[in-house]
């Protein structure tokens, strides 16, 4: 599945800031095996669209998901929820929009 160029750099967005609170959460006295994990947590964090949302996975979790579609009749396009499941998102609230940079509530460990 395809997807815009704007939601595409603020998906990738997204991972950079999921990639620094790691960085910040390891620490500056890094030992070898914290940057062997910060190394592998960046490697392997990525996104998969699908016709709703684009689904950002961690090696093997969900971390969030982006709504990809302008016709939600809740979310905007762009809004960052959190996962439910792997296959779907919680849909009570946004935890910020890819495409505004509000990414205040990205972790690590999800949104």
């Amino acid at each position: 599945m395809k997807i815009a160029n704007d939601i595409k750099n603020g998906v990738e967005a997204l991972i950079e800031a999921a990639k620094s609170d790691y960085d910040r959460w390891s620490g500056p006295n890094r030992n070898e095996i914290r940057e062997e994990m910060f190394a592998d947590y960046c490697k392997t964090i990525n996104y998969k669209p699908g016709s709703k949302y684009i689904k950002v996975l961690t090696k093997g979790s969900v971390h969030s998901f982006v709504v990809n579609t302008d016709n939600d009749k809740k979310f905007n396009r762009g809004d960052i929820l959190k996962a439910a499941s792997w296959a779907a998102p919680a849909r009570n609230f946004a935890r910020g929009n890819v495409l505004d940079g509000s990414l205040e509530s990205v972790r690590w460990t999800g949104v």
